[in-house]
């Protein structure tokens, strides 16, 4: 069975992530997507628009040193939603990074217009960025 083009898409993100792709990220994400994160530290809330939520995946990269990685764990799709489970792990300030997060996705015609990060861990995670 094939798998669903929206989990394609998502995947490809992921990858594109990963390797610092600006341009393959921008082709993912509706102009005025919008990315929800979750915890009480510089990088919660919502970020607005496609260019605050690259400019946020900026700061994830600075702020980690550029030791932050995602690993991609489970991927389900439909052809509104995405939902994706992926580790997210680095080293900052001396502190470690391990937590899992479900990332979900709202898909209008190919792009990702609503993103919703939820970590297993919240206060490990507010440590971290904090």
């Amino acid at each position: 069975m094939a798998e669903h083009q929206n989990a394609t898409l998502i995947r490809r993100g992921y990858e594109a992530f990963s390797a610092g792709d600006v341009a393959a990220l921008s082709e993912l994400l509706a102009p005025d997507a919008v990315q929800h994160m979750p915890g009480h530290n510089v990088l919660s809330g919502d970020h607005k628009g496609r260019d605050a939520i690259l400019a946020m995946y900026g700061q994830l990269a600075e702020r980690s040193g550029g030791t932050l990685r995602v690993d991609l764990e489970e991927v389900y799709a439909n052809d509104e939603e995405v939902v994706t489970v992926y580790r997210s792990t680095g080293t900052r300030n001396g502190k470690q990074l391990d937590t899992r997060h479900a990332l979900v996705f709202r898909m209008r015609d190919g792009k990702a217009t609503e993103l919703t990060d939820v970590s297993s861990d919240e206060a490990t995670d507010d440590n971290f960025w904090s």
